[in-house]
């Protein structure tokens, strides 16, 4: 009987878990270039009953009944990196990187692409939201004041919001002069990522790997569009049904647990009384 207390327990921390996942992305639906997460549930590994001493052979002296299943668990968050929608703002810092063709991995995952920025300790990070605009110094960066990269890998020096980028991310000045090119780098397995907070992105590998720029790869098509940026992947109607269906999973297990808390309630009254 504990078991399935244990079991209907667990069913219940991993549809916790899921909703409060879930309310996450709901939260980020207006946040640009915000990648939905999914939630990855698997069971726990099963046991198998067999009834001791009840076979007649001297070679087999138990009999298998089946198996017991003890319950499920989130194993991870996987970010889903499907390209959003694009919002026109019509300001030029905005920019939004729109894929096109894109090679799969060996895994099988689709590659994606990513503006590089710094982080607070100066190392590379990488992100989707190009909701950008000009420091004082006339250096672009992200809202949060991280400092955007070209394909030099130095930071990018616009002066002002007076400049225009083409579609390959090559940046001009009002005289038609080069200023400097977007740094879009091709990651070949995204889920390689993981979040750090204000859109940003950090390679999560054991090892340091240096992403190869997006420019000149013949198999990788991209567009940059100035003035727009590209809205969250995030489906408000579909997360509301996921959601609901959570919380009917959740009371569905909680009704397992009360079940058999009553069950051992009503046990230890009569054994009580028998004593």
């Amino acid at each position: 009987m504990l078991r399935g207390m244990y079991g209907a327990a667990a069913g219940m921390l991993a549809q916790q878990q899921r909703q409060e996942m879930l309310t996450n992305n709901l939260a980020n639906v207006q946040t640009p270039g915000y990648k939905a997460d999914q939630a990855t549930i698997r069971a726990f590994p099963s046991m198998m009953l067999a009834a001791m001493n009840t076979s007649s052979g001297p070679m087999n002296q138990n009999k298998v009944i089946g198996e017991l299943a003890t319950g499920v668990y989130v194993q991870e968050h996987v970010p889903n990196f499907k390209q959003g929608d694009l919002n026109q703002t019509g300001n030029t810092t905005d920019l939004a990187l729109l894929q096109g063709v894109l090679p799969e991995g060996e895994n099988g995952v689709q590659g994606g692409l990513f503006f590089t920025v710094t982080g607070d300790d100066g190392a590379l990070r990488y992100t989707r939201n190009g909701q950008f605009t000009v420091d004082g110094e006339g250096v672009l960066t992200t809202s949060s004041g991280h400092r955007v990269l070209g394909t030099d890998g130095q930071a990018l020096e616009v002066g002002n919001t007076s400049f225009s980028v083409n579609e390959n991310g090559v940046i001009l000045s009002n005289e038609g002069d080069i200023i400097g090119q977007l740094g879009i780098v091709y990651v070949e397995n995204p889920l390689d990522l993981t979040r750090e907070g204000n859109g940003l992105l950090t390679y999560s590998g054991e090892e340091a790997e240096d992403f190869p720029q997006a420019i000149g790869m013949d198999d990788i098509t991209y567009q940059i569009q100035q003035g727009f940026v590209e809205k969250s992947n995030v489906d408000p109607t579909q997360t509301m049904a996921e959601m609901m269906s959570a919380y009917r999973a959740f009371e569905a297990n909680q009704r397992v647990l009360q079940a058999y808390d009553q069950s051992l309630q009503k046990a230890v009254n009569e054994i009580g009384r028998l004593g």
